[in-house]
């Protein structure tokens, strides 16, 4: 059986930038056992860029 764990990433307005580092964030669950699934953007801004990121992640349950 799979857990999963959804971490919401805010793009800065006018740059579109994650306000966090990604890499970071996969490389500090990695060593508690997540994986990355899939990173999610879903197009909900203006002309339908996203407005966000979604990292998704799971790891086994005991």
């Amino acid at each position: 059986m799979k857990e999963y764990r959804f971490e919401k990433l805010e793009l800065k307005s006018f740059s579109r930038q994650p306000r966090e580092d990604y890499r970071e964030i996969i490389r500090e669950a990695a060593k508690d056992g997540w994986e990355l699934v899939q990173i999610f953007a879903p197009g909900s801004a203006s002309y339908g860029a996203a407005s966000y990121f979604e990292i998704i992640l799971s790891r086994d349950v005991d």
